[in-house]
């Protein structure tokens, strides 16, 4: 039995802007990536009274360091300049964090991805570790062209997956990539749960016309072309409106908008910078989920449309198996493959029970439970006694 609470330091790019009841300095910060996933697991090991949170993180438009507490977890924030972290291979990163450390004494660090380079600040500590995979950079390195600072970030990733003794990925493919790759690390299986607010949405899908949804960026690595492309094929058949809800990007819209037909733009809303709960919503309403990726590890997009009960067509890559069903909760086809989506559209419109914008019973209490929150915070506080296990 511990004396003490367990002391924990989370190197991340944590969402603090998205937190409510923060301090002034916090909310004139610009929104990043919401990481939805962190918010998640922090709300439950904050329920535990034997886990004590640090969480540590590093933001440029600050005028100095300061730190602010809430529901018992403190927040640290540091002031870095983007320039600098990357010019220093994240040495600055390093000596900030180690100087809060020293402070803190945590018994144990998690680097939270390799995007920041938390996962390499983490090796260079003197404490026992662990790192979570986001995303997979030396995968996607083998399917498509990274852009300049992702292979900057596959860099970092590998060097620091070599060094790592213990790392968690979402879903089973992750893990079977990373025996396979990184055979020194002893890899574990932590699926990240979406935010509960999913799971309480009351389905009143509209169906006339089939209300598709695609949640996400807007990329070739997406596969935003295919998604375009095959609803052009099905068009003339299928009375269907689509919304998309994601981040703008119009220089590749921009370079798509010819390829599209007016009769499947003029059928396209566009939604951006939605919070989780007004995601939700949109999931409500919506038919199905339409999510062509080329390439993706766990998409929360998946997740969050699995726990809600809406249909999923998608591609059959990275972790999208373990939640999606074939028959049951949606249909799969071959990632990149036009021709597999469109006859996969047909197919769920044409399904009993997907075309109404339903789910088998039995297949959606089952996958809310193995992407719930608690399990989440189950499998992570077993991944961390095994951390503190091989330290010993």
């Amino acid at each position: 039995m511990l004396n003490k609470p367990l002391t924990i330091a989370w190197i991340s790019d944590f969402p603090i802007e998205w937190l409510p009841d923060i301090p002034e300095t916090v909310q004139t910060l610009p929104r990043r990536h919401p990481a939805t996933w962190q918010m998640v697991l922090l709300a439950e090991l904050e329920k535990n009274p034997a886990i004590r949170i640090h969480v540590i993180v590093l933001r440029g438009p600050i005028a100095r360091d300061f730190s602010f507490e809430r529901n018992g977890t403190v927040f640290h924030v540091l002031k870095a300049t983007g320039k600098l972290r990357l010019a220093s291979f994240f040495w600055l990163d390093t000596f900030l964090i180690r100087r809060v450390c020293r402070a803190i004494q945590p018994d144990l660090v998690h680097a939270w991805g390799s995007e920041k380079g938390a996962s390499l600040i983490a090796s260079r500590l003197p404490y026992p570790y662990l790192v979570t995979i986001q995303g997979l950079f030396a995968w996607l390195a083998q399917l498509v062209k990274l852009p300049p600072y992702d292979r900057f970030v596959e860099r970092v990733e590998r060097i620091s997956l070599n060094r790592a003794p213990v790392v968690t990925a979402e879903s089973n493919f992750a893990v079977r990539f990373l025996e396979t790759h990184f055979p020194r690390t002893k890899a574990r299986q932590a699926e990240h749960a979406p935010n509960p607010v999913f799971r309480q949405v009351v389905r009143r899908p509209a169906t006339r016309p089939i209300q598709f949804v695609c949640v996400g960026s807007l990329s070739y690595l997406k596969g935003t072309d295919l998604l375009f492309a095959a609803l052009d094929r099905v068009g003339a058949e299928l009375d269907f409106k689509l919304k998309i809800i994601t981040n703008p990007n119009l220089q590749y819209l921009t370079s798509l908008r010819g390829t599209i037909s007016d009769r499947t733009w003029h059928r396209t809303e566009f939604k951006h910078h939605l919070l989780p709960h007004e995601v939700a919503e949109e999931l409500a309403t919506a038919t199905m989920l339409l999510m062509p990726t080329r390439a993706d590890n766990s998409p929360n997009a998946v997740k969050e449309a699995v726990v809600a009960g809406v249909p999923v067509v998608a591609s059959s890559v990275g972790g999208i198996p373990d939640y999606v069903i074939p028959g049951k909760n949606g249909v799969l086809f071959s990632p990149g493959d036009l021709e597999g989506f469109v006859q996969t559209i047909r197919s769920a419109c044409a399904h009993p029970l997907f075309s109404r914008g339903e789910v088998e019973p039995e297949t959606l209490a089952c996958e809310r439970d193995y992407l719930s929150p608690e399990a989440m915070a189950r499998k992570f506080l077993a991944v961390y006694e095994a951390a503190l296990e091989i330290r010993r």
